[in-house]
């Protein structure tokens, strides 16, 4: 039954141990049958389809609410009150549903039931077709199987599962090996698939498949040259960080598909990229990333001037030209290459991506000493590149996880002393305290902003700051406490673009917070000249 999901996504909630979130998932899907199985594992992961699936419930905010409105009766303002409050729409609307099942004819909901009112809102065209479907399910659910459909549909789950505890989870419920479940999710990418192979003991029977994202191997920042040498060796290699988006693209030579590091399909964006991949000379699965290219890398402000259009007009396509570096090779001509050595994989790619054309060869180079890695380093600069990813030769790929064989390395270009203009609750398990930023900088008319940032400070820091603009607030929206300008924060960023989003004329790039300026008022922060200044001396560097 739904009610037992529901009960289950309570208790993993409530604890923040993931060896306790682990135990209790996998001893409630080992109690399920085949059918409640394959969809519950899919749902724990926080979305209502497999990876490998293309579909989503086309559900947003306003046909919730509309169909809770009908069900309970409240008032959309009610309902909306309710969300802002909680910062969560599955929280908020929660609160207006009964907390025990009222008596039907239909008796309770099943996770097999929510799984087919999953698919059959896909396939509904419009918000009256999926609102009646919603309508339908509402009226036989309580308030805690409420929020957790909720959740699922608007992908907000947030109980603190990521696709690996979960796979955990599904190893610990069939005492299955780890590593087994890990691959065989990676080969289809559906979660479901994978418990079902678990619990017959054929994970190792799992095969690779196209067109479904795969999780991205991620690197550990590393500050220090002289570290990375002796971390991975004199015969590291480094790739450049380029400053785009990191994108992986299947194709067999008649379809591709482009996934980006959300795992959404973008290659519609990309249509250039797309046609290119379709002439590579086998099927095959490239990581790399997609930059604004012509004749050399191109700012990432000409890169946004593509992102969230799905057909780009060919002006566009002109005027903000992509190119896919590659850097990797996960698959090629019917091999899963994920336990090979780079080393190896980067042979493989040489032979099928070329130097030169929309999908090339990324750039890298050996490098054997910390002088080293500061002097490509330096040249990645130059190519308008944000840094290195220095990594081990016989690195093998470990999607979704970020270890020690691959090492990021960048350095801030500057830090501003910025006033925090206002303060928004963040996600996940910091939706209770005021966390994201927004900070401005001085100019002749007043105060400015320039970035918002959201990392670089500790709880303890986070919790001080949230009490203080409580205290300070002078304007609510929503969960955005508008403050008075006083708290200053040194950030530290990559680069400085210009930017119409903010009264100041420019954006930080990668902006994080080094600390907290108490010794600084707010007569003191850092000017818009100042900003002018570094932005003219980034060009003068770039060659811009």
């Amino acid at each position: 039954m739904l009610a037992r999901f529901a009960e289950t996504a309570s208790a993993i909630a409530a604890t923040r141990k993931k060896g306790e979130k682990e135990a209790i998932l996998a001893a409630y899907l080992a109690s399920l049958d085949d059918a409640s199985l394959e969809r519950a594992a899919v749902f724990f992961a926080g979305a209502p389809f497999p990876r490998r699936e293309e579909r989503v419930t086309g559900v947003g905010w306003a046909t919730v609410a509309a169909a809770v409105s009908e069900v309970t009766g409240a008032t959309r303002e009610e309902i909306s009150r309710t969300a802002r409050v909680h910062g969560d729409p599955g929280d908020g609307v929660a609160e207006l549903f009964p907390a025990e099942h009222a008596a039907t004819a239909a008796g309770e909901v099943t996770v097999l039931e929510l799984g087919e009112t999953f698919d059959a809102l896909a396939a509904a065209v419009g918000p009256k077709a999926k609102g009646a479907i919603l309508v339908g399910l509402m009226r036989r659910l309580h308030r805690e199987e409420t929020r957790w459909v909720v959740k699922i549909a608007m992908g907000e789950f947030r109980i603190g599962l990521q696709e690996g505890l979960v796979e955990s989870a599904i190893a610990k419920a069939f005492s299955r090996r780890l590593p087994l479940v890990r691959r065989a999710h990676m080969f289809n990418g559906d979660l479901g698939a994978t418990a079902l192979l678990a619990r017959a003991g054929t994970l190792e029977g799992a095969a690779m498949s196209l067109f479904h994202p795969i999780g991205f191997m991620l690197a550990q920042p590393e500050a220090d040259p002289a570290a990375i040498i002796e971390q991975l060796g004199p015969d590291a290699l480094a790739d450049d960080k380029y400053d785009g988006i990191r994108a992986q693209i299947h194709t067999d030579g008649e379809r591709v598909r482009i996934y980006s590091r959300t795992l959404d399909e973008i290659g519609g964006r990309f249509p250039e990229l797309a046609a290119a991949a379709t002439a590579l000379p086998v099927s095959c699965v490239l990581d790399g990333e997609i930059v604004a290219f012509r004749d050399g890398i191109l700012p990432f402000a000409t890169l946004q001037t593509r992102i969230g259009r799905r057909k780009p007009s060919d002006r566009l396509l002109e005027e903000a030209p992509a190119a896919f570096f590659a850097f990797d090779l996960l698959y090629a001509d019917g091999e899963a290459l994920f336990e090979v050595p780079l080393r190896e994989r980067l042979a493989r790619l040489r032979s099928i991506v070329s130097p030169a054309g929309p999908v090339r060869l990324g750039f890298q180079t050996g490098v054997a000493s910390g002088e080293e890695v500061d002097a490509a380093f330096d040249a990645a600069r130059r190519r308008r590149n944000e840094g290195l990813v220095v990594k081990d030769p016989a690195s093998l790929y470990t999607p979704g996880r970020r270890g020690k064989s691959w090492l990021k390395y960048k350095k801030a270009l500057a830090t501003l002393d910025c006033v925090v203009t206002a303060a928004e609750y963040g996600h996940g398990r910091r939706r209770g305290v005021l966390s994201d930023y927004t900070f401005a900088v001085r100019g002749d008319a007043g105060l400015l902003n320039i970035g918002k940032a959201y990392s670089g400070l500790t709880d303890v820091e986070i919790e001080r700051l949230t009490a203080r603009f409580r205290e300070s607030t002078l304007r609510r929206h929503g969960p955005v406490h508008l403050v008075r300008p006083e708290v200053v924060l040194e950030i530290a960023f990559d680069r400085i673009q210009e930017s119409k989003r903010h009264k100041s004329g420019y954006a930080l790039r990668f902006p994080r917070i080094a600390r907290i300026r108490d010794d600084k008022s707010v007569d003191e922060i850092s000017t818009l000249d100042e900003v002018r200044r570094i932005h003219r001396a980034q060009q003068d560097r770039e060659g811009a």
